[in-house]
């Protein structure tokens, strides 16, 4: 494989963190970074041996990477996580914080869920941009891409915890944004729904795929596609874009 052009000037030589990148759409946006140049700290919470597998493919392409584990479940884990990657490969140049949970309930059930599902999907991705923004600010050069879900606007199937901690992710966005870009720093959300290959699907694949419009579930080489496109976009800040196989038109 090769690397892809016409986005080296983007990503060549920069450190993307990739969290939730030992898996689906997470590996996929990894191996597409790779292939543009970038230097990738993969992110996995307990599953050592896919990310290890991630590692691997980005090898392939001749890239470099290495592999951080963390809890982002814990409050203090966003912070250690960076430590750790500034330690070892320097500072976070883009980042890409797609980690997230994912677990069914119905409105009166999710109160047992509700603050566990904030931390991941919500606080610590909050807590990541909030201390890698300094340096990109400092740089004049940043990324930040959220994945949110097309829950955070349909509200979903999972729950009102995940929607509501996806809907968040919006928010936070808008206000970054709006405060970073004019030194050269963007921030946007990608917004995918119904992923095969994922530990997050919320059900039978076939009978969730009679839902999407195209007749099928998404893909999470689809998903890294968009993602490159809007990380390599230095226009395109303050923008919640949905992948969605038609669920949600806007």
């Amino acid at each position: 494989m090769s690397r892809a052009r016409g986005t080296g000037d983007v990503f060549a030589g920069r450190l993307a963190l990739v969290t939730g990148g030992s898996g689906g759409i997470g590996a996929a946006l990894c191996q597409r970074l790779a292939m543009a140049g970038a230097r990738v700290a993969i992110h996995y919470r307990a599953d050592e041996a896919s990310a290890r597998r991630v590692l691997e493919s980005v090898g392939e392409v001749q890239g470099e990477a290495e592999v951080f584990g963390a809890d982002l479940a814990s409050p203090d884990a966003p912070d250690r996580l960076l430590d750790e990657v500034e330690a070892r490969m320097g500072s976070v140049d883009i980042l890409a914080a797609n980690a997230g949970t994912s677990s069914r309930a119905t409105y009166d059930e999710a109160a047992a869920l509700w603050d566990y599902t904030m931390s991941v999907n919500l606080r610590a991705p909050y807590l990541l941009a909030r201390r890698v923004l300094p340096h990109m600010r400092k740089q004049h050069f940043g990324r930040v891409l959220f994945t949110s879900s097309v829950a955070a606007i349909t509200g979903g199937i999972v729950g009102p915890h995940y929607a509501a901690s996806k809907a968040g992710l919006h928010g936070l966005a808008h206000h970054l944004a709006a405060r970073v870009a004019a030194d050269g720093v963007t921030v946007n959300v990608i917004a995918p729904a119904l992923i095969e290959d994922t530990a997050m699907l919320p059900g039978d694949p076939a009978e969730l795929a009679r839902l999407v419009p195209v007749g099928r579930l998404g893909r999470p080489e689809e998903v890294a596609d968009l993602a490159m496109a809007m990380l390599s976009n230095a226009y395109l800040t303050n923008k919640v874009v949905t992948l969605d196989g038609g669920m949600a038109p806007r």
